[in-house]
């Protein structure tokens, strides 16, 4: 974090980063929690893989369906006040899940919990570019991420040893009072007047034409859509299901995967927020570091499906190249006006949610179809990872078109990959 402590933004920083974070570190770990608890779900609800996947991805239809309001809010009304509410709805959401005894009742809690924690990253980016200047939101984002790497870690192995002592429902009970106490941290931030509060919101919405009319946000959108939410799909549910469908793995092993996972995606973010001014003064774009982290990211999703190495080497590094895919949030932003980038990055993660929440839902609902077929459980998988990696690569190939940035952009960093 060096680049975001120098002055004269030291203060503001210390200011800032924390309380946000302490959001974001949250939602992450509600996001993943599921992919350990999921055993004790389908056998207390006598659930089935699909509905297991439509009761976790709840929190992603609700997360990304309040993506494009939650845009036009960060721009009218500021990021304190608009993120400091929704944590109140999260949560509530858990407190629900707690009590809850039907697949109904977690479900709407679910997505309760997925509308409360949908402004936590979008409302740091808004923080950060109404703060700080264009050049420093890379190392910012990445900042902001690792709260989001830490959060994911706290979601596998602390949360395996937890569940003899408090059960699911005590966690969540617990994630309840820890929202609360994250809502008032952040009532203590400084605010500054929010660039959309001269827009009417028919100006905002109309605005939303433009930025989804735009060539530029096309080029990320499928990528989006397709690879960093099929990643938050695995990740959130899918990835301990397969260790032990497919590897043999016991709970607790694969459980320890996942601690990996989000070790490797924690030490991602420190090394683009520690280290991408240094890359580019040596000419290493931001884009560059993007692009080749994507890249790697489906060499090794091919790998782990066709099981060429170890899980325990190859699921970390899957963590570590998808960690470099966050760079799109701010290389996005830079290439429109700064009054506009609640709306543009939250019709990124529109993009990226509806994915998530597609894919995860549509990968139990895969499997189970193979399996009902006759396939056996751990091939009924390879062939769901397969389909959605060929998906993949198209929105990579696509991706990889350079285009030209947009009138009135702060920044060129989307011109070209190079």
């Amino acid at each position: 974090m060096t680049i975001a402590l120098m002055n004269p933004y030291r203060h503001l920083w210390y200011r800032l980063v924390p309380a946000y974070a302490a959001g974001y570190f949250l939602s992450y770990g509600l996001r993943s929690v599921n992919a350990v608890i999921a055993p004790d779900l389908m056998r207390e609800l006598s659930i089935t893989a699909a509905e297991l996947g439509l009761l976790t991805s709840a929190y992603l239809l609700a997360f990304g369906l309040f993506q494009l309001p939650l845009g036009l809010l960060l721009d009218r009304f500021g990021p304190r006040r608009v993120e400091a509410a929704l944590l109140l709805v999260a949560a509530a959401g858990c407190a629900l899940f707690a009590a809850g005894t039907t697949l109904a009742t977690l479900a709407l809690a679910r997505a309760l919990i997925g509308l409360g924690v949908s402004a936590c990253l979008m409302a740091s980016f808004k923080a950060f570019s109404q703060w700080f200047p264009a050049e420093r939101l890379p190392a910012l984002t990445a900042t902001i991420m690792v709260a989001g790497g830490l959060g994911a870690l706290s979601a596998s192995m602390p949360v395996e040893a937890a569940l003899p002592l408090l059960g699911w429902r005590g966690l969540f009970f617990l994630c309840a009072g820890l929202l609360v106490l994250a809502a008032g941290f952040l009532l203590t931030v400084p605010d500054q007047a929010a660039g959309g509060q001269r827009e009417s919101f028919g100006q905002q919405i109309r605005s939303l034409g433009g930025i989804y009319g735009n060539r530029i946000f096309w080029r990320f959108a499928p990528q989006g859509c397709l690879i960093s939410g099929g990643f938050m799909a695995i990740q959130g549910l899918w990835a301990v299901p397969w260790l032990m469908e497919v590897n043999g793995a016991t709970r607790s092993d694969a459980a320890g995967v996942l601690f990996l996972m989000g070790l490797a995606m924690l030490a991602g973010f420190v090394f683009v927020a520690t280290c991408s001014g240094w890359l580019a003064q040596r000419k290493i774009a931001p884009m560059t570091l993007l692009s080749a982290g994507v890249g790697l990211a489906l060499v090794v999703a091919l790998a782990i499906i066709l099981g060429l190495a170890r899980p325990v080497w190859l699921w970390p590094l899957l963590g570590f190249s998808f960690s470099l895919s966050n760079i799109a949030y701010s290389q996005l932003t830079a290439a429109f006006p700064i009054a506009i980038s609640g709306r543009v990055n939250t019709a990124l993660n529109l993009m990226v949610f509806v994915g998530a929440f597609g894919l995860q839902w549509g990968i139990g609902a895969a499997v189970d179809a193979f399996s009902a077929g006759g396939m056996a459980r751990a091939e009924a998988f390879r062939l769901t990872f397969a389909a959605l990696l060929a998906t993949q690569a198209l929105a990579f190939a696509w991706f990889l078109v350079p285009v030209q940035r947009v009138n009135g952009s702060r920044a060129g960093p989307v011109a070209s990959s190079k």
